[in-house]
This record gives structure tokens, sequence and C-alpha cells, in this order.
């Protein structure tokens, strides 16, 4: 005679299987290539491990989840002037590819002139002139790529800069006669992001409790 399991085992079985039928889903990230059934320890004698959590990527609501995009997480480059600029224009991508929008982000510069630097580093992939401004673009690797523009640059494509370097110089057009000011955009793939999220940390805030004072 079988002897009914418990009502928590049964529920470890169950648990089991429904990360085995998910684990295929994209996004569900097994750490350490475990199991998706060794995650639940039978009969609750563990604490499970949860998935990870899903890449992240800026859009034009904020931060959302994206299974094809690299993470956009605590913020790893320099900013492309100095001293640090004022942001003068903020990201506002369309919500369609043909459609107005801004794609990047307007930068005040010092004066005109003021050099522009290479927030990461990487290869110089196009310099020339678009419409009727000058542009030069940068390879980061990882699908990642800055464009600055109105920039003269004296660099040639497939020149490798290091993160710091200087890129060229800021001209004048693009805010009008004043302030001087750059464009800065990046693109992963094809896709445009938040260029400052790679200079400011705009991860989500955690509000924590209040620590409860002792007695006395």
């Amino acid at each position: 005679m079988n002897t009914p399991a418990c009502p928590a085992a049964l529920l470890a079985e169950l648990l089991a299987a429904l990360l085995v039928a998910l684990s295929p889903a994209p996004g569900i990230l097994i750490p350490g290539g475990s199991s998706p059934a060794a995650l639940v320890a039978p009969a609750f004698g563990a604490v499970a491990a949860f998935p990870a959590a899903p890449e992240l990527v800026i859009s034009r609501s904020g931060v959302r989840g994206s299974p094809r995009a690299g993470p956009v997480a605590a913020p790893s480059w320099s900013w492309p002037l100095r001293p640090r600029p004022a942001v003068l224009r903020a990201f506002d991508p369309p919500a369609k590819p043909w459609l107005s929008g801004h794609r990047g982000v307007d930068v005040e510069a010092a004066h005109d002139g003021a050099p522009v630097i290479s927030p990461a580093a990487g290869t110089v992939s196009f310099v020339g002139i678009v419409v009727d401004r000058p542009v030069i673009t940068i390879d980061h690797g990882n699908g990642l790529r800055s464009s600055f523009e109105p920039v003269a640059s004296a660099l040639t494509a497939g020149s490798a800069v290091a993160e710091g370097d200087v890129l060229g110089q800021v001209q004048t057009g693009h805010c009008g006669p004043a302030p001087p000011c750059l464009h800065w955009g990046v693109r992963r793939g094809e896709e445009y992001v938040n260029p400052l999220a790679f200079v400011t940390d705009m991860r989500p805030s955690v509000l924590l409790p209040p620590l409860e004072s002792g007695p006395g």
C-alpha cells in the first residue's frame, strides 16, 4: 500500500515541473547551468534559487526588459565633455522609427571648439558629413555605437581610441548660436538607447523602511 505524499512534497514536485516547462522560454536563465528541477529542494529542505532578472534597456517609457539587448546597469563610461556638462535636451525617442523625436541627448559645451572625449574605448567607424554637419561614430563593441555631432575631427575610420582620448572639437550650429552644444546618440544594434544610462545611475531607487531604534 502506497503512503500518500505529504502536501509539501507534492507542492515541491509541482514547482519543479513548472520550472522545467518554463526553462526554454526567453529570459528564463538558470544560474550556473543548474537544471530547473534542482532549483526546488525536495520538501523545501533548502532555499530555492530564482531565475535571473531579465536584461534591461532604456526606452522612451523608461527601463524595460529586453531578452535581446545587453544590460544597461551601473554607469561605466565617461562624459564626452569636460567639465561635466549640463543636459540641454533629454532623450526622447519616437514611438515608431519613422516618426520625429530626439534619439540622443544635447549636452552643453564650455565653449566653441571644446574637445570631445571618447566616453569608452572603441574604434572609429565613421567620420564625415551627414546632411549638413560633421559626425563621428565610435564602435565600442558588443553592438554599442556612439555618434557625436557637430564635431570636426582629424581621425579616420579604423582608428583605435581609448576612453578619454580626444575625438575632435565641438562646432557651432546644433543648438543655435548659443550655447554651443554636442548631440550624443548611442545605439545598441539598430535601437537607440539613452546615453545618460552609461554615465548616470538611472536604475530605480529602492526605499528601505526606517531602522527601528533599540530600547532605551
